[in-house]
This record gives C-alpha cells, structure tokens and sequence, in this order.
C-alpha cells in the first residue's frame, strides 16, 4: 500500500514540477507546449525543481547579485590576465577552429547547434577535467580558475559581429552561470536577454544568472564579443547536494576536447561516434520521409528513455532518504 501511495505522490510530484516550469517560472514561458517538450528537457523537471526549493537565498530568481558571490572575486580582479590569454587563443584562431567538421572539438553534445549562428568556444575546464590544451596555452587562467572550487566548468566564449544564440533554456540546474566581459563591444546592441531582461556586456565586469531560465543573445554591434564563461555550483541546503552530485558526474561525462590531444567525456565519445551517421541518416528525410522519422523517434525516444530512467532512480533514492517510499 505505501509503496503504491509514494509512486502516485511521485507521479504527481513530477507532473506539477513540470507544469510549473512550463508555466509558471520566471517572467518568460515557451511559446507552446511542443516547444517545452522538444527543447526543455521536462523529463528533469522534477530534479530541477527539488534544487529551486533548496536553493540558498542568494541563489534564487533569474539575474543574481554578484555581490553576492565574493569568492568568484579573484576573477574579476584578474580580468586583463585572463584577457591576454583569451586574445591569444582568439588571434591564433584557436576558437574558430572548434567549429570546424574536421576539428576534435566539433562534436560537442552540449553546445554544438549553435555553431551554426557563429557562436565559438574553448574549453578550459569541465566538471572536473582540465583539458591539457588550456594548460598549455592558457596557464594563468587555468592557475586562477583551480583556487576557486565553487567553479564546476570554464570556457571562453566569443560571439562574432552578427552572431546570436537562439531561445533556449540549459537543462541541468545543479550550476548557475558565470560571464565576465573580457573584450566585448560595450555597447548595448551586444546583449544577452535572460527572462526578459537585457544586459549587455562590458569590460571587467561581471554578470550571474540562472541559466534554466529562458535567454538568447545577439551581437548586433560592430566588434566581437569574447567572455569567460563559468558554471558555478549552484548553493543548496544539504538535502540538495545528492542530485547536484548527479548532475555534475552527468556534466562531466560531456567533455569535449578542444584539439588532439584533449581528454572526451564518455557522453561526447558516443556523440562523436554517431554523429556522422546521423547526419548521413538526414539525407532520408529527402528520399524517405517516413524511414526517417521513425529512425529520428526511435533515437529521440531511448534517449528520454534512458534519461527517465535514471532521473526516476534518483527520485527513489531521494525518496528513501527522506524516508517517504
């Protein structure tokens, strides 16, 4: 009886977390209900909202006071170091090249559909992997970054004159995003928009927010744009720790090299195996439109499969620690 009375609370526990993000967190919502179930992973909803509920204070609503966070100072007091070296990479074209289809960095499962728009990035770390390229090539900032734990990923992120990111909403809220303005337009026409509101980039300065909220960005002004961009450890009250735990061995395993030689996580060494098959695979979508939706669904399918599996696991787990199964 009990045992049927915690999976009727769990299936309607999961029902409401995704209700509320689809539509009622934050000042902006998806457009439609098939936008929500394409592009916002509801499946990890429930996970997510658990860590909303036990966030700390200073780690709740869309954009967070940077004040608030002193212990990424060190950053923003070193932000011309951290320039030089991002310049660098940035003259060597090393950011472009992560882009290319014959670069080790192409395949990336997290970021990789916004290449297309013009956005570029290099790794330096992720979820606790340091790629040997950044230690090489970027040994002050690599220095900076591990005296500071709270820091879970970095990168350099450069969005070219007309680059933008589209619409979208990052899926695991176990961190919270971190830009610093390192060579950027200052100028309000290069902006990120974040639950509505716009802020736009400038030299040394440094923004928070929280990146399952819906965002984009557009560089509209007349130079590029290139920050640091951290994931920082969202902070939670000790019930939340176990499913940031989760979700930082998950965002590990989505490391991506940024050339030869660089470490891959066991996501993205799938990813880049399957990949180019996938996309041979499109060309039904122009010979045979029905082979290839039952392919893509197929796919699509035990993907959220898997991933509804392992979030209901954690839910149990979740579940008996607070001694409700």
């Amino acid at each position: 009886m009990w045992d049927e009375i915690a999976l009727a609370g769990a299936g309607t526990y999961a029902l409401a977390a995704m209700t509320y993000v689809f539509a009622l967190r934050g000042e902006v919502q998806y457009d439609s209900l098939k936008q929500y179930l394409r592009k916002g992973w509801p499946i990890i909803a429930p996970m997510n909202c658990l860590l909303y509920a036990v966030s700390q204070r200073r780690a709740r609503g869309a954009i967070l006071d940077v004040a608030d966070f002193p212990e990424l100072a060190p950053l923003r007091d070193n932000w011309e170091t951290i320039r030089e070296e991002a310049l660098a990479l940035h003259r060597a074209e090393h950011l472009e090249a992560t882009s290319r289809p014959d670069s080790a960095a192409y395949y990336d499962i997290g970021f990789r559909t916004f290449y297309k728009y013009g956005w570029r990035k290099f790794y330096l770390n992720w979820y606790g992997r340091t790629q040997p390229s950044a230690e090489r090539l970027c040994p002050k900032t690599v220095a900076l970054i591990r005296e500071l734990p709270s820091v879970n990923g970095a990168m350099f992120s450069m969005l070219p004159v007309g680059g933008q990111l589209t619409r979208h909403s990052d899926p695991a809220a176990c961190s919270l995003r971190y830009h610093l303005g390192l060579s950027t337009p200052n100028n309000d026409a290069c902006f990120i928009n974040i639950d509505g509101r716009d802020y736009s980039w400038r030299d040394g300065q440094a923004l928070i927010f929280d990146e399952t909220h819906l965002h984009f960005a557009r560089n509209d002004a007349g130079s590029d744009r290139l920050i640091l961009m951290c994931d920082i450890d969202r902070p939670v009250s000790l019930i939340g720790w176990p499913i940031n735990a989760f979700y930082r061995w998950l965002m590990g395993a989505t490391l991506v090299p940024n050339m030869a030689g660089d470490r891959r996580g066991m996501a993205n060494r799938i990813f880049a195996g399957i990949a180019p098959q996938l996309q041979r695979a499109k060309a039904l979508k122009r010979t045979n439109r029905s082979a290839y939706r039952l392919l893509k669904y197929t796919i699509n399918g035990t993907l959220l499969l898997l991933v509804a599996l392992i979030a209901w696991g954690l839910l149990q787990l979740f579940s008996g620690v607070l001694g409700l199964g």
